[in-house]
């Protein structure tokens, strides 16, 4: 790496890291001298494969950068005789092979990673109620009779009218093709496999089987959301989950947050439909793994229900997302969308599969909102409850009896490991939870992969064979509130410096200071720290997340709630304390603060069991209030407040009462902590 600005810029996602190099330098070398998380075993011969990237082209505003389609160097001999051996997925190169020429954006895909992701949105345990839209029904039908002439079909959809009162029924041509055969084979006895739509009393023939056949039926709920898109094959006889997994959102090179990938469809032509099929893939993909992984055929997974927030929803869909980037956010339709799976390429279930994706909200509020508020019912509380679905772009829910308000706030990808100097998405390896010694100022952490704390027996061991890489989202919020609750931070987010804090993890770098978590240098593994960059980042994000809740705590005239529920991969990895100390929301006891796990799942899980449950959430959501961040008057000045560390002006006296934060301030421009400009002696 350089420092040579005319050198080419290269960009790494979903890392976000980059740095320049000189022309020629090849994308394996790029990778490690940046710490990227791209695999090699061949020593870059071209052997192996595993250090396979994908080059993004055209403009990408967030980055600042144009990419040529000569950003990297053609194709080799090299990568040419892998192709026509094994295969390259279209639009991969082996990073051991290409060369960087100009300014570059490379997605290093999850099956390149070292350390895989670990998607930590596993299904929750919940009672299903059973009402599928497709379930299995067998009849007796009579046979021809030449005096009273009729179809098969016809003599088909006449005994399901009598023996079951299902009428009208339609079938598809493939299922017509075989009718004929499957009559005769079960004795004019058939299993169809029948769908009916929550809006009406249409019934579609999905398949069908020669005689009786107690045929298992599946379906996927899939929570596609702006990093990870996580499924749950789930079987439609008793809501049980057969398998549950998860990827990165491939779009993630097209842009880390929602408003890069629309900026990305406005300035390149054809865009949209690159990020479609780019996730298509993906949740197909899914789709085979979770059929393999649970023993079932394809053709058994009959639905696939989506819950999603809106920009995701209209790439999924193949909607021009470019008119939800500006006033008046106006979505393509806000109602629920019923297709045939095979619309949406998804060819990894059975042929006459059905989709079913959740209504939206608002221009901002998705379907998965809508799926949050199905799992969770604010509308059905006693108490003011406050929901709050923490990812990318939190979603936040805020009801009782009375009135639900919903509001969406762009807190952006820190809250995912993303743009932090020592941040990588959940994998072994990485710190995901931290303590700090409030005298000693001595931190102390846990490691994805190994259950012991790092000043634990055991610990160097286990750690030898995962490594310790990074920090991920759930680490970097408590590493954050621990150095606030050791006075390692102010209140403003500022770090101290050694002398200031008594301790010498405290070191300068430039003109502010990072806190060292661990020093893996002498045995040639990485400086992990926090920054003064990373604090900000998470500020930022946390400023975003508590003004939207203080919007819909404004639009109910009040100023404490009853009960927070934290929703989402956060509500299960992140303690209530935590997420106070740092003002990511409203001061509460710390029992009347939960975590949901993945409501969004389970939402997409209800429905995909229940046709009464899309007839309600259908419903509801046309009962809730919108409030849009984007255009309050008050959101400016939440979000300002929100900044500090709980916060400027909000007095958190439940907080301040269950853990004490030091009075400390290391603004040396005399600034205090709620960012008045009124100066205050800087205390050691």
């Amino acid at each position: 790496m350089t420092s040579d600005t005319t050198d080419p810029l290269v960009i790494f996602t979903p890392s976000g890291k980059r740095g320049r190099f000189p022309a020629g330098t090849p994308v394996l070398t790029a990778a490690r001298q940046l710490g990227v998380d791209l695999d090699s075993v061949c020593g870059g011969r071209g052997i192996c494969s595993k250090c396979q990237v994908t080059p993004s082209y055209g403009q990408f505003s967030k980055h600042g950068v144009t990419v040529a389609d000569d950003a990297l160097s053609a194709w080799n001999s090299v990568e040419d005789r892998y192709d026509r051996k094994r295969g390259l997925a279209a639009g991969r190169r082996l990073g051991c092979q290409a060369t960087v020429q100009r300014d570059v954006v490379i997605d290093v895909p999850e099956t390149s990673q070292v350390h895989r992701q670990v998607v930590r949105k596993a299904a929750s345990t919940r009672v299903m109620v059973m009402d599928p839209a497709t379930k299995l029904y067998y009849v007796e039908v009579a046979e021809p009779d030449m005096h009273d002439p009729s179809g098969d079909f016809e003599r088909l959809a006449a005994a399901l009218a009598e023996q079951w009162d299902i009428a009208p029924v339609t079938a598809p041509l493939s299922v017509m093709t075989r009718l004929q055969t499957a009559l005769r084979k079960g004795n004019w006895a058939v299993t169809v496999a029948l769908h009916r739509g929550h809006t009406d009393e249409h019934y579609r023939i999905l398949d069908l089987y020669p005689g009786f056949k107690e045929q298992r039926l599946f379906g996927l709920a899939i929570d596609l959301g702006s990093t990870t898109i996580a499924a749950h094959l789930t079987d439609l006889r008793d809501g049980t989950v057969a398998a549950s997994a998860g990827v990165m959102n491939p779009q993630i090179r097209f842009g880390e947050d929602l408003m890069s990938r629309v900026s990305y469809a406005m300035m390149n032509p054809g865009g949209d439909a690159e990020m479609t099929r780019a996730v298509r893939a993906a949740i197909d993909g899914l789709a085979a793994s979770l059929a393999e992984e649970a023993g079932i055929a394809p053709v058994q997974i009959m639905e696939a229900v989506f819950v999603c927030n809106p920009v995701m929803h209209h790439l999924l869909l193949g909607l021009d997302p470019v008119e939800l980037g500006q006033a008046p956010f106006a979505l393509a339709t806000s109602r629920s969308v019923s297709a045939e799976a095979r619309e949406l390429d998804l060819s990894a279930l059975n042929a006459n599969a059905r989709a079913f994706v959740l209504p939206c909200i608002a221009g901002h509020v998705g379907a998965d909102a809508a799926a949050v508020a199905l799992t969770e019912q604010p509308g059905a509380q006693d108490k003011l409850t406050l929901i709050v679905d923490v990812g990318t772009n939190a979603e936040i829910l805020l009801g009782d009896r009375s009135r639900v308000l919903a509001c969406s706030s762009p807190t952006g990808p820190a809250f995912e490991g993303a743009q932090i100097s020592s941040g990588q998405r959940a994998a072994p390896g990485a710190i995901e939870r931290v303590e700090i010694d409030p005298a000693t100022k001595e931190p102390r952490f846990r490691v994805i992969g190994i259950d012991h704390w790092s000043d634990e027996p055991g610990f160097a061991e286990a750690a030898a064979a995962t490594g310790i890489t990074g920090i991920c989202g759930s680490g970097i919020i408590e590493a954050v509130a621990e150095m606030r609750m050791a006075g390692l931070v102010d209140a403003s987010g500022l770090i101290g410096s050694a002398d200031q804090t008594g301790t010498a993890r405290c070191i300068t770098e430039g003109r502010t200071h990072a806190y060292v978590l661990h020093d893996g240098t002498a045995a040639g593994g990485p400086l992990i720290s926090v920054t003064q960059g990373d604090i900000r980042a998470i500020q930022l994000a946390k400023s975003a997340l508590y003004a939207g809740a203080r919007l819909l705590m404004d639009e109910r005239g009040t100023d404490t709630v009853d009960r927070v529920v934290l929703a989402g991969a956060f509500g299960a990895h992140i303690s209530p304390k935590h997420a106070m100390v740092l003002g990511m929301i409203p001061d509460a006891a710390l029992d009347k603060v939960t975590g949901a796990g993945n409501a969004a799942g389970t939402g997409a899980r209800i429905a995909l069991c229940s046709v009464a449950a899309r007839a309600e959430i259908e419903q509801t959501v046309r009962e809730i209030t919108k409030v849009e961040t984007a255009i309050a008057p008050a959101f400016q000045a939440h979000f300002v407040n929100a900044n500090a560390l709980p916060h400027a002006t909000d007095p958190f006296p439940t907080l301040r009462g269950i853990v004490p934060l030091p009075d400390v301030s290391y603004n040396t421009r005399g600034q205090d902590e709620g960012g008045s400009g009124r100066k205050r002696r800087r205390r050691a």
